[in-house]
């Protein structure tokens, strides 16, 4: 890239850096010291509020470069991250949103808790839910690893890890002095850029080939290398039984995940009430729709005006393909035009990421102090230190450990990390959370086997399959201790949470509490007792 972009790219970061830490600072002056103000923003947030942050919250590095990437790369099988994407917000519309809001205070652990004994609940639901969110904050290293990479031309891995270090640092900033309220607002500004950006670029595509759609989808088969095969499924998830499992286990995994993703979940608590929380998410779904059906064009856009060997070129997993689309659609290299459009670009997708990772940290750390700190606290009888100290410890210590396993995935497509998050959280939060919401007998080794029966299986399997070792594009290339044939393990993961939550509930010596579970139930119907 020239002097030019990286000079303007850099000016319009910083720019959003100092918005960003603005609001932190202006939020840090209010009182901060109260769980309900650090993890809920005292829950003050209107309908339309929350629904843009939780778009903010959710349309991702993973959404903005991964997919637009994969679809030039593949095509339509990458498509199914954006319908995957959309699809699961369906289910945490009509199975989870109110509910959760209802019987919850700040955490998934909480929703399971209300009608089980704490303590083994607490560990488990807290244990999976830092796992989640450590594996969805990987994604967002990598894509401002590949961003910062590109805008510098590629200068080395020294680039890469110096960003990595830096978002990890300033997502800590985030969560340390702003809490949630100072995240909203951070995502709020995020999902208006971001949507802003996206229909800036559909439309300069779409313009580019004169409204005709037809015209752009054969371009892009032209210059993908593999003609009409580009349009139609199967070139990436089609060559053999493998390849159609994954893309069965994929889709289980992004349609499930999303109602079990911690970040999403905590969003529920920062407006006053149910009511207000089905209405964020009709407002979400709205933004995030239009969103991925823009992602479509990005990506075939790219495929046909940019190629998929330049793309390559540039990154081999695709993540850069949006930056270098707005490159050429604003001119071209060396162009004003380009360097301004590009600028905007990377300037965004960089908002993105900071804008996700803040999130997620909030969310992981919360389940850390409140879910972990707490019990053990009141097992050890240690004093009474705030929750919210040791959740500020913790967005530390989760800062760190995201930073280390950012540098290590460097090389891996965004979307697909992503896609390994929400299978864990589909086979290891989404049982739990359903049978403790829908089956009256549920017991508390049913809530702990449930979890644990699914993050185990998940996050095993994902060490023993092609991801790790055994190819050219694995982890570990050199190595090759596959086992597991599939990329994404839902489909056996999924399965596995939902069976060891029923084995461990009809072999439970324990009988179900029917007065907790009626209390429950009537609150998490009506909303009555809800905090």
């Amino acid at each position: 890239m020239t002097a030019d972009h990286q000079t303007s790219a850099l000016l319009l970061f910083s720019a959003f850096v100092a918005v960003t830490l603005g609001i932190t600072t202006w939020v840090s002056r209010h009182r901060q010291g109260s769980a309900e103000e650090f993890y809920a923003g005292g829950r003050l947030f209107s309908p339309m509020e929350n629904g843009f942050a939780i778009a903010g919250d959710y349309m991702s590095a993973a959404s903005f470069l991964g997919i637009s990437g994969l679809i030039a790369l593949v095509g339509y099988d990458g498509m199914l991250y954006s319908v995957g994407f959309l699809v699961a917000w369906l289910v945490v519309l009509f199975l989870v949103a109110e509910l959760v809001r209802n019987c919850g205070r700040f955490t998934l652990a909480d929703v399971v808790a209300a009608r089980m004994r704490e303590r083994p609940v607490r560990i488990a639901a807290g244990t999976s839910s830092v796992t989640v969110s450590v594996l969805y904050l990987v994604a967002q290293m990598v894509g401002a690893g590949s961003l910062v990479a590109l805008l510098l031309g590629g200068t080395g891995e020294a680039a890469r890890a110096w960003t990595v270090i830096g978002v990890g640092a300033l997502m800590v900033i985030y969560v340390s002095l702003g809490g949630m309220r100072a995240t909203t607002w951070i995502q709020i500004v995020k999902a208006v850029l971001l949507l802003g950006g996206t229909v800036a670029l559909t439309v300069l595509v779409l313009l580019r080939f004169h409204g005709d759609i037809n015209r752009l989808l054969h371009t892009a088969a032209e210059r993908s290398g593999h003609g009409e095969a580009f349009l139609a499924p199967g070139l990436a998830y089609g060559g053999d039984w493998t390849a159609r499992l994954d893309f069965i286990s994929l889709g289980l995994a992004l349609v499930l995940g999303t109602a079990g993703l911690p970040h999403i979940l905590s969003r529920f608590y920062t407006v006053p009430t149910a009511r207000a929380a089905r209405r964020s998410v009709v407002w979400a779904i709205g933004l995030i729709g239009g969103f991925y059906l823009m992602t479509i064009v990005l990506g075939f856009g790219a495929a046909a005006l940019i190629g998929p060997d330049a793309i390559r070129a540039s990154d081999r997993s695709g993540n850069t393909a949006v930056p270098l689309l707005a490159l050429d659609l604003g001119g071209g290299a060396g162009s004003t035009g380009g360097t301004v459009l590009f600028a905007v670009v990377a300037a965004v997708a960089f908002a993105t990421i900071l804008a996700v990772v803040a999130g997620i940290t909030l969310a992981s750390s919360a389940s850390v102090a409140h879910d972990l700190y707490a019990s053990l606290r009141r097992r050890s009888g240690r004093g009474p230190r705030s929750e919210v100290a040791v959740a500020r410890v913790a967005a530390v210590g989760i800062g760190l450990l995201a930073i280390a396993l950012g540098l290590l995935a460097r090389d891996l497509n965004v979307a697909f990390l992503v896609g390994l998050a929400f299978a864990v959280a589909a086979s290891a939060n989404l049982p739990v959370l359903l049978y403790s919401l829908f089956w009256r007998g549920f017991t508390t080794r049913g809530a702990v086997w449930a979890v644990y029966g699914g993050l185990v299986p998940a996050v095993v399997l994902v060490l023993l399959s092609p991801v790790v070792s055994g190819s050219p594009a694995s982890l570990f290339p050199g190595a090759d201790f596959q086992v597991f044939p599939l990329q994404n393990p839902g489909l056996v993961s999924i399965p596995l949470g939902f069976a060891a939550g029923w084995l461990g509930t009809v072999t439970s010596t324990e009988v179900p509490d029917e007065a907790r579970h009626a209390e429950a139930e009537v609150r998490s119907l009506t909303g009555a007792g809800a905090v």
